[in-house]
């Protein structure tokens, strides 16, 4: 018998959070999260993360769980994930992955295999080094000319990435893109259901606006200062997150807190655009689009828990 596993993600702000703990109280589920930001300590504004009040009683994983300064990556997150799964099971309970980094998921999900991507950090570095020197696009034309498709798939603003597939293929001699496409090609060792949350585009692009407002009402720019004065620089991955490299800036003068403001919304949309197109390639998805059910949360928690049931997911 395969284990179960209920996956719920979709774009940024669309309100997976909430729906999320009311699925994990109907199916007897705790909650591991799938967001590359919300495992750092003290990013709590800018990463909207899930607070105490609002986890109602619900246990949840990989929040609050690494320093900003400590490496996280998606062969980190499988490890941590499939730890964290284990003991859900052992207490009878549904494992949820809920988040927005679909890599994240997809590594779970078809449990892939990272035993190959020995790392190197010397090249790594060189690599960070050449980034800062000659700009994201330079490091981007370089696995243009390695791996096409990685290039094709992989942002260049994404540096992390974009290292990380050059590194594989300096390590291996072969495209990272060629282990992916067959990596997914395994079958899942998990009886799942893949739920991604989505709503019209005005209405998500709006709900992003009011987010990024929020924010900065709740104290983002503080915040920023605060990981500053910690000792959290510029060059660190987790201080790239969406929100914070723009307040830095602004920190630094390099633009207003209006524009630092535009741009954090700009690029959240065009983040969001990129998840759904992310979500779009994924086989063995059920899409839950919320217009559907006039916006009516409990009418999409009682056609999840239908379509859980009918997997034979919830009992």
């Amino acid at each position: 018998m395969k284990k179960p596993l209920i996956i719920l993600t979709g774009p940024t702000a669309v309100g997976k959070t909430k729906l999320s703990i009311a699925l994990a109280k109907a199916v007897n589920g705790e909650i591991i999260s799938a967001d590359s930001m919300q495992v750092y300590k003290y990013m709590d504004i800018g990463s909207a993360k899930i607070t105490k009040e609002e986890m109602g009683g619900i246990k949840h994983y990989l929040i609050d769980e690494f320093k900003p300064d400590e490496e996280f990556n998606v062969v980190k997150f499988k490890e941590y994930a499939c730890r964290y799964m284990e003991k859900i099971y052992e207490k009878g309970k549904i494992p949820i992955l809920v988040g927005g980094t679909g890599f994240y998921i997809q590594a779970v999900l078809n449990d892939i295999d990272f035993s190959e991507t020995t790392e190197d950090p010397e090249f790594r570095r060189e690599l960070e080094i050449l980034a800062a020197d000659r700009g994201a696009e330079y490091l981007h034309d370089m696995l243009r000319n390695v791996d096409p498709e990685s290039a094709s798939a992989i942002h260049s603003n994404n540096v992390k990435r974009v290292i990380r597939a050059l590194e594989y293929y300096k390590k291996t001699g072969s495209r990272i893109s060629e282990h992916n496409a067959s990596q997914k090609k395994k079958k899942s060792p998990y009886n799942f259901l893949y739920f991604v949350l989505n709503d019209n585009r005005d209405i998500l692009y709006e709900r992003i606006d009011q987010r990024v407002d929020q924010m900065l009402d709740q104290g983002l720019v503080d915040e920023v200062k605060t990981l500053a004065e910690k000792g959290y620089t510029r060059d660190l991955v987790s201080m790239q997150g969406l929100g914070y490299k723009e307040i830095l800036a602004y920190m630094d003068g390099e633009m207003t807190l209006e524009e630092a403001v535009y741009t954090i919304k700009r690029d959240t949309r065009h983040f969001a655009k990129r998840q759904l197109t992310w979500f779009r390639r994924e086989t063995d998805v059920t899409w839950i689009e919320l217009q559907d059910y006039h916006s009516d949360r409990k009418e999409v928690l009682k056609a999840m828990v239908e379509k859980c049931k009918a997997k034979g997911i919830v009992k």
